[in-house]
């Protein structure tokens, strides 16, 4: 009767429910979504905002890229760590970790799109040939698009509290 034997002294846990893993990928889904739109919406306001060159608003632009990836993670600390009323509280476990990681960056996915957009024209601005003048701007892109597929969802899982 081998089905019977434990595996390891410790209870066997049960899987992770459907509507747990549903509010997982909800939450790491609508941080992500909203941190891509914030920074969007951003890099196409700030020409009319502040009608400099490039190199003028690139610095502003960095900074609130900075700010909002700190908004965004300590909205992931704390959304990882909030109970639900249906829910409850969302267990640290290799399927949630991975849940995080993986739907959350599936769905969430296309979002960084637009703002990939906006800054490959920031990026041959004032150039005659239209070829990249300024890649720091698609080194930005590069950065938030980490920060969103990487670091915030890393943030929620190590948030999340650990199984008991």
């Amino acid at each position: 009767m081998v089905d019977h034997l434990p595996v390891g002294d410790e209870d066997q846990r049960p899987p992770p429910r459907h509507a747990t893993l549903a509010l997982l990928v909800g939450r790491v889904t609508t941080i992500k979504l909203a941190y891509w739109a914030l920074l969007t919406a951003f890099e196409l306001g700030l020409p009319f905002a502040l009608p400099r060159d490039f190199s003028g608003r690139f610095v502003v632009s960095v900074v609130f890229a900075g700010i909002a990836s700190l908004g965004a993670l300590a909205w992931a600390n704390r959304s990882a760590r909030s109970a639900d009323d249906r829910v409850g509280i969302v267990p640290r476990s290799i399927p949630t970790v991975a849940t995080t990681f993986a739907a959350a960056t599936v769905v969430a996915s296309p979002a960084s799109l637009p703002l990939l957009l906006v800054e490959r024209q920031r990026s041959i601005e004032e150039c005659s040939a239209h070829i990249t003048c300024h890649p720091e701007a698609l080194v930005l892109w590069v950065a938030v698009l980490a920060i969103g597929f990487l670091v915030i969802p890393a943030v929620f899982a190590a948030s999340l509290r650990a199984t008991k």
